[in-house]
């Protein structure tokens, strides 16, 4: 039986990425039992950027996307190339030691390297551009922003770093609600979407099999695991679970059961006049507050302003994302005041209890493999991932060991509590965040 069975279709949510995207090359949909090396779930980020990983290093792979490529957050986030992996890595120092610490410090510049090296050796087009900044919104801030600068200085990485007073900030940005910024200029914004297919491109290139519409059913365990989806299936060596927020928690509760799903939401103005575009970002960067319910935004390639936050956990979207997120836009930008929207969109990202990135394999069954919960900095933290479980594969497992090590909490109550939990966490993080 042929694998080239129509395509179904669901398509992609209507936003500013979906109406802008290049060439949405349908896959098929697996109708057939197939084998390979590795089978990978998931059609984003993790999935694509580990499938390219393996395919380089020789082995065969089949990538399942029950929608899709990109459709879920790969395709839809604030399109920011932030360095850095996991939050308050400190924390962990008792299990990783210090070397792991260092470890996934140094992991967190590579990250953004990875992306960048890919994007410039297979040229594709999505609009990269450096220039990234850290925005404080109050005094304790810039000292945190203080000390991780010099940090980096320390260290030897302060190269294109700056850090900004407050009278100084009107450099890159035309807003006076902000004390400071930490500018990063090897950090910076991107097309997602443009990102996520681009890279599909160049996993068929090296063999990848790759299958829309495709939804994992059941996953079989053993010494070679099976997949099952609705018109097919896939055996294999290896598998790598890769769908994050949107894994769920029939298809394994082990992995689904320790990341939760977060919405977070985006606008898109209509086009700003050149003049506008350099009053309120005069060189093209990105931006991002140090807030637990933060506000990030960038400017797109034809001068829109993108917007991003409003992050929820009750499972629920706003009824109007416009009218939920605009009064955040304006207060940053007042000069956009009354400004047309012209698109507004959202999805959901994973987030674990700690923050970060769980990188691991299956005590129950060690072939196979996950990558999730990357709390809204996955566009690099899932290009680290990809290289880490290729790593694992070819008996290099050292770095991927010291995520492996981390415990990581199941959320009690199945996806029912969840969200409500997520919820009650992060009420009391707002509070902190108060003061």
């Amino acid at each position: 039986m042929s694998s080239k069975a129509p395509v179904h279709s669901d398509n992609y949510p209507d936003s500013y990425y979906f109406a802008t995207a290049n060439a949405l090359e349908p896959q098929p949909q697996l109708s057939e039992h197939i084998s390979v090396d590795v089978c990978i779930i998931g059609g984003g980020f993790s999935g694509i950027n580990t499938s390219i990983e393996l395919a380089q290093k020789g082995f065969s792979v089949a990538l399942l996307e029950a929608k899709r490529i990109g459709w879920g957050a790969s395709g839809r986030n604030g399109g920011e190339l932030i360095r850095g992996i996991g939050h308050n890595v400190e924390q962990f120092r008792n299990e990783i030691g210090s070397e792991g610490v260092q470890a996934i410090h140094e992991m967190g510049f590579e990250a953004v390297e990875i992306v960048r090296q890919r994007v410039k050796q297979h040229q594709i087009d999505c609009n990269l551009q450096m220039g990234y900044c850290d925005l404080a919104t109050k005094p304790r801030h810039m000292t945190e922003l203080s000390a991780d600068y010099q940090a980096m200085c320390d260290e030897g990485r302060g190269d294109g770093f700056k850090l900004l007073q407050q009278d100084e900030i009107s450099q890159v940005i035309g807003s006076e609600i902000y004390q400071g910024a930490l500018v990063d200029m090897n950090s910076g914004h991107l097309h997602p979407l443009n990102l996520a297919l681009g890279e599909a491109r160049v996993a068929r290139s090296l063999g990848v099999q790759m299958f829309e519409n495709s939804a994992a059913t059941q996953i079989i365990k053993g010494d070679k695991p099976k997949v099952l989806t609705e018109h097919g299936q896939v055996d294999c060596q290896y598998l790598v679970l890769a769908g994050n927020a949107y894994i769920g928690h029939k298809l394994d509760s082990h992995v689904g059961g320790k990341v939760l799903p977060a919405g977070s939401y985006l606008l898109a103005t209509e086009p700003l006049s050149q003049a506008m575009c350099d009053e309120i970002i005069p060189q093209n960067m990105a931006f991002a507050d140090m807030r637990i319910d933060l506000d990030y935004f960038h400017l797109s390639q034809d001068n829109r302003l993108l917007f991003g936050g409003l992050c929820t956990y009750s499972g629920n979207d706003p009824r109007d994302i416009n009218k939920a997120l605009r009064p955040n836009l304006e207060k940053v930008f007042p000069q956009l005041k009354g400004v047309k929207i012209d698109y507004e969109w959202g999805g959901m990202i994973g987030i674990g209890a700690n923050r970060l990135p769980q990188i691991g394999r299956l005590d129950d069954c060690p072939n196979i493999f996950y990558a999730q919960a990357y709390a809204g900095h996955g566009v690099n933290a899932t290009h680290m991932a990809a290289k880490l479980i290729a790593e694992a594969l070819t008996q290099q497992a050292e770095r991927f060991d010291i995520f492996n090590k981390v415990k990581h909490m199941t959320f009690p109550g199945g996806p029912t509590f969840r969200s409500p939990m997520l919820a009650a966490g992060m009420l009391y993080h707002r509070f902190k965040d108060l003061f």
